[in-house]
């Protein structure tokens, strides 16, 4: 990846296959509201999403209570759903490879942060990522965009503080950051990129200013990153490495 500097990743669907641990907690939480169950289409629907908005949209609720489902979700996921889940083969050696060529590389999930770290630790993927980010325990806080814009943030003050300029410099960067979305590194947005499976994906990295990745291993399609204007669509993780 000697074009880009920063790679942002998305978790289920790219990193991680989460079926499994997904639609049986969903499942779940169907049943324990005492809903009618969902179609294996409509289930399959809430990969990748929001869970809050996946809930509003499919079970027709409102507010609250689509607080009370993702918080019954949460109930079985965070214990049994989050273990299972496999790794997409070629994961682990493309993720060695970028860190040793120096890539600087972050998570931006609509999962909440603490389960997402578990996992990545669980699959010993953590040591590759940088900064890890992810929406709030509710499952709110969870629009892509914002997610991914955050991720950048952070990977761009981390390059202030272990550049070589000036120390003055390096202040000047994290002030500038935090009172404008504009942060004085020697990382631009177009040293960076997002890596998806999803629509939701290659939209939040575009209204980020930066390229987009879309993989077909996942849970997406060829027509769907097409349609999102995707910069880059890769069948294996590993083709990463060329770009």
């Amino acid at each position: 990846m000697g074009k880009y500097e920063i790679a942002v990743f998305d978790v289920d669907g790219t990193l991680l296959d989460t079926t499994e641990g997904v639609l049986a907690s969903v499942k779940y939480t169907i049943d324990k509201m005492g809903f009618e169950p969902l179609s294996e289409d409509v289930l399959k629907t809430f990969i990748g999403p929001s869970l809050y908005d996946s809930f509003t949209s499919k079970c027709h609720v409102d507010h609250d209570q689509a607080l009370w489902l993702v918080d019954k979700y949460r109930e079985r996921y965070n214990v049994t759903g989050l273990y299972e889940t496999s790794i997409y083969d070629g994961i682990p050696q493309t993720l060695k490879d970028l860190k040793e060529k120096g890539t600087k590389i972050g998570v931006a999930t609509s999962k909440p942060t603490e389960p997402t770290e578990k996992i990545l630790a669980k699959f010993d993927l953590a040591q590759y990522f940088d900064v890890v980010v992810g929406s709030n325990p509710d499952g709110t806080g969870s629009d892509k965009q914002v997610l991914i814009a955050e991720c950048l943030k952070r990977l761009k003050e981390a390059d202030a503080e272990g550049t070589d300029m000036p120390q003055a410099d390096r202040e000047e960067a994290v002030m500038m950051d935090d009172s404008k979305p504009e942060v004085k590194t020697q990382i631009h947005e177009k040293d960076a990129v997002m890596i998806g499976d999803r629509m939701f994906d290659i939209d939040g990295g575009h209204a980020c200013g930066i390229d987009t990745v879309g993989v077909l291993y996942g849970y997406g399609n060829r027509e769907e990153f097409e349609k999102a204007g995707a910069e880059y669509i890769i069948s294996r993780p590993e083709e990463l490495l060329t770009l």
